[in-house]
């Protein structure tokens, strides 16, 4: 069982991310952090860079593809009926 960790507000409203938890989502110095308030708790989740979800639907590209092109051809016949 992992130990909850437990960090300190700063008077400047600041809070210090538990190395072993900066390690393991991969937070760096500017990392972008969204807060979700959900009930009487605050959730943390680390917004990914662009450069972390290049390939991320590399399993699903061929589903992708089929649906752009029936969305392209849907367009192009609704353009051409108007």
């Amino acid at each position: 069982m992992v130990m909850p960790e437990i960090a300190t507000v700063t008077s400047k409203s600041m809070v210090n991310i538990p190395a072993r938890l900066r390690a393991r989502y991969k937070i760096e110095p500017g990392s972008k952090i969204v807060f979700i308030e959900k009930g009487s708790e605050i959730l943390m989740v680390p917004v990914p860079t662009i450069d972390a979800l290049f390939g991320i639907d590399r399993d699903h590209s061929k589903v992708l593809r089929e649906a752009a092109r029936e969305l392209n051809a849907e367009r192009r016949q609704e353009a051409g009926e108007s």
